[in-house]
C-alpha cells in the first residue's frame, strides 16, 4: 500500500513553496523521535507539477511541538500518540510541551524557557501587511526571517514599520497598534485565497497599507512610553511571479474543500497559501486555499477533480 503522509503546510525556500509532509510510519514519541529529517517528503510546489491525492482520515492531527534552543536551534518532537489536534494544529498533551506557546505573551507575563528567551534575545520587525482584498494585519518577525515571513503569508502589499531591540519590545508595540490603530493580528488562510478571485487594483492596496502604516508609525513617532525601538520605512518586495497571479482575471474558487476526499489537479502558479490550479476537462483557473491541508493525512494516487458546473466571470 502506498505510504501515509502528515502534512504540515506549504513552507516557502530557496526552492520555491513546498508542500512539507512526514510520512506517518516514520513518526515517534518524544521517546525516541529519530533524526530530525526522518520520513521527511517535502512536494516541490513548481508551475506544471500534478498534485493528486486522497485524505485518509476525518479532521486534523497533531503536528508534535518544538523545543527552543537559541536563536537559530529549535527541535521537532512528533506527537507521540499521533493524536487528533484540538488546539490549531496540537493535542493538549503536545500544546503543553511547546516551547513555542510561550512567544505570544511573554511581554507580559515574562515566562518562557531558557531557549526561547535566547531566540527572542535578538532585533525584531514590526510590519503592516494587505492582501488582495484589502484585508490588513499588524505582524512581527525575527531578523533573519523579514521578507520569508511575508512570502509565506501571501502579503500582496508590505512595509517595515519599526525595528526593536529583541521580540518582547516589539509585540508591546504589535499590541498597541492593535489597540490603536485597529489592525487585525491575524488574515484566515481563507480570505487569502477568496480575495484572489477578486483582487482590488495594486493602487489601491498600496493606498490601504500606505493609510495604515502611515498611522503605525505616526503613534510610534508620538511616544508609547517605552525605549528600545526605531520607526522605519522599509518595503516588501514579493516574488516577481506574483503579478502574473494578481493580474490573472476570471479566477474561480477551487470547488471542494481539500480537508476531505479525493483530488487531483495541476499547479499553475502559488501565492502564499494559496495556489491557482487547473483541473482536467475545464479551461477555468481555480484558487485553492493549500492551508487546508495543514494537519492532514493524505496518501498519493490516481485521482482528479470533479469538473465543477461554474460558468466563467465575466470581467
Amino acid at each position: 500500500m502506498d505510504p501515509t503522509y502528515l502534512c504540515s503546510g506549504v513552507d516557502w525556500n530557496a526552492a520555491g513553496p513546498a508542500l512539507s509532509m512526514r510520512e506517518v510510519s516514520a513518526l515517534h514519541g518524544p521517546e525516541g523521535p529519530g533524526r530530525e529529517d526522518e520520513g521527511r517528503h517535502d512536494v516541490l510546489l513548481a508551475p506544471g507539477t500534478r498534485l493528486a491525492f486522497e485524505v485518509t482520515a476525518e479532521g486534523k492531527h497533531c503536528l508534535g511541538f518544538h523545543r527552543v534552543h537559541g536563536r537559530e536551534d529549535r527541535t521537532w518532537v512528533p506527537c507521540a500518540d499521533q493524536s487528533p489536534a484540538e488546539r490549531g494544529y496540537q493535542c493538549a498533551r503536545c500544546f503543553a510541551q511547546d516551547d513555542v506557546r510561550f512567544m505570544h505573551d511573554i511581554h507580559r507575563s515574562g515566562i518562557a524557557p531558557a531557549g526561547l528567551k535566547r531566540y527572542l534575545d535578538q532585533p525584531h520587525w514590526l510590519y503592516v501587511a494587505t492582501f488582495a482584498d484589502g484585508s490588513t494585519k499588524v505582524g512581527t518577525v525575527s531578523d533573519p526571517r523579514k521578507r520569508a515571513r511575508l512570502v509565506e503569508q501571501g502579503a500582496v502589499v508590505a512595509q517595515l514599520v519599526a525595528h526593536a531591540a529583541d521580540g518582547r519590545i516589539v509585540r508591546i508595540l504589535e499590541d498597541e497598534v492593535t489597540r490603536s490603530v485597529g489592525l487585525q493580528q491575524a488574515v484566515r488562510s481563507a480570505t487569502k485565497a477568496a480575495s484572489l478571485c477578486a483582487p482590488l487594483p495594486p493602487a489601491r492596496l498600496e493606498h490601504i497599507n500606505d493609510g495604515f502604516a502611515l498611522a503605525a508609525r505616526g503613534l510610534l513617532e508620538g511616544g508609547i512610553g517605552i525605549e528600545g525601538f526605531e520607526v522605519v520605512h522599509e518595503e516588501f518586495e514579493p516574488p516577481p511571479s506574483w503579478s502574473a497571479v494578481l493580474g490573472h482575471s476570471g479566477l474561480q474558487p477551487y470547488p471542494e474543500f481539500l480537508g476531505s476526499g479525493r483530488h487531483g489537479f495541476r499547479l499553475r502558479d502559488v501565492l502564499g497559501p494559496s495556489a491557482l490550479v487547473t483541473i482536467d476537462g475545464s479551461d477555468l483557473v481555480f484558487v485553492a486555499d493549500l492551508a487546508q491541508l495543514k494537519g492532514r493525512r493524505l496518501r498519493f494516487g490516481d485521482f482528479s477533480t470533479p469538473v465543477p458546473t461554474v460558468q466563467e466571470a465575466l470581467f
